[in-house]
């Protein structure tokens, strides 16, 4: 397995709408494996390709709590399916954001219907955290971050000092 790059905002390549996937085969598992151990060695929980410079719609994620066996869960061509009308708040944060926490609000529960890691048809009821983490990560597949859910004035703050921060590692 590889520990991949992630990309990081305002990167333009994190704007773009992944691809299906094909079929999940011997190539896309071993992405999902380089992802997850990506996502591990990040410490998030959840990634998608489009992070790691694939735009496939593939996110992995895995929500175990510290101390926990881990749990991973592999997504490949999520869709989801009967979102609540009823929505909930969370402090939600990015590898492609980093050191930025915002609250967002999103449907309190959805199904997903999705390919697992060895491309059976699966679906799951989702609600609480796990229905955010994978909104979240959907929004990746569609060129959407978080921070496009908060107001401007916040969003243009903290891409400000992320270019600040590149420019200062560019130049270190």
């Amino acid at each position: 397995m590889t520990i991949r790059e992630i990309l990081t905002a305002p990167d333009p390549r994190l704007r773009q709408v992944s691809a299906p996937v094909e079929v999940v085969d011997d190539g896309v598992r071993a992405l999902m494996d380089d992802m997850l151990e990506t996502m591990y060695e990040a410490e998030g929980i959840g990634l998608a390709a489009i992070q790691v410079n694939v735009a496939k719609r593939i996110i992995v994620m895995d929500l175990a709590g510290e101390g926990e066996d881990p749990r991973p869960t592999y997504f490949v061509n999520p869709e989801i399916l009967d979102p609540s009308e009823e929505t909930n708040l969370y402090q939600e944060g990015c590898l492609s954001v980093p050191e930025f926490w915002e609250e967002v609000e999103r449907p309190a529960r959805c199904r997903v219907r999705f390919l697992d890691y060895f491309g059976k048809e699966q679906t799951l009821d989702a609600e609480g955290m796990l229905a955010t983490c994978i909104q979240h990560e959907m929004d990746h597949l569609n060129g959407v971050l978080f921070i496009d859910h908060i107001s401007r004035l916040k969003r243009d703050r903290i891409i400000r000092k992320l270019k600040k921060e590149q420019r200062l590692a560019a130049t270190a």
